[in-house]
C-alpha cells in the first residue's frame, strides 16, 4: 500500500547520498580487509563477477523499492530512464568498496605478494569489489531507508 503524496519522502537529496554513504562504508570495510574475499574473487571467472554485480543490483532495487513501499520508483528523479537514488546507491556500494580496497592497499597485501600483477590484478580486484559490494549495498541501502 503506498503512502498518500503528502506523507512521502521528499524527491533524492544530497543528504540521502550522505546516508548511503555512511551505511555503504560501514558494512563494506571488514570485507575489504578479509584474506577469504580475496581468495574468493582469485577463484572467480568472469561470469560470477558480472552475476554477483546483478546480485548488488536486485538487492539494492528490492531494498529501496520493494521492502519500503513509501517510495516509487516511477516518481523519483531520473538519469536515463534509472532513478537517481538507485544510480547513487549503486556508485556508493561499489565505490566505498574500492575506495577502502585502494586505501587500505588489499590489492597489494592480498594480491601483488602473491604474485598476481598486471591485467590479472585490476581483473581480480574487480572481483573482490563485486563480493564486498553485496554487503555494502545492504548498509547503505538500509541506511537510506532508516534515517
Amino acid at each position: 500500500m503506498k503512502r498518500p503524496r503528502g506523507l512521502r519522502r521528499p524527491n533524492f537529496r544530497i543528504a540521502d547520498s550522505a546516508q548511503q554513504i555512511v551505511g555503504g562504508f560501514l558494512l563494506a570495510g571488514p570485507f575489504v580487509v578479509t584474506e577469504e574475499v580475496w581468495v574468493l574473487a582469485g577463484g572467480m571467472n568472469g561470469l560470477q563477477a558480472v552475476l554477483t554485480a546483478c546480485v548488488v543490483a536486485a538487492i539494492g532495487y528490492a531494498a529501496l523499492y520493494r521492502a519500503d513501499t513509501g517510495r516509487d520508483p516511477d516518481e523519483e528523479q531520473e538519469v536515463v530512464g534509472i532513478p537517481v537514488r538507485f544510480v547513487s546507491l549503486m556508485v556508493v556500494s561499489f565505490g566505498s568498496v574500492a575506495v577502502l580496497a585502494l586505501l587500505f592497499d588489499a590489492p597489494d597485501t592480498f594480491l601483488i605478494e602473491q604474485g598476481i600483477a598486471g591485467v590479472d590484478l585490476w581483473l581480480t580486484t574487480a572481483k573482490a569489489v563485486t563480493v564486498g559490494a553485496v554487503f555494502s549495498v545492504v548498509g547503505a541501502a538500509t541506511a537510506d531507508s532508516v534515517f
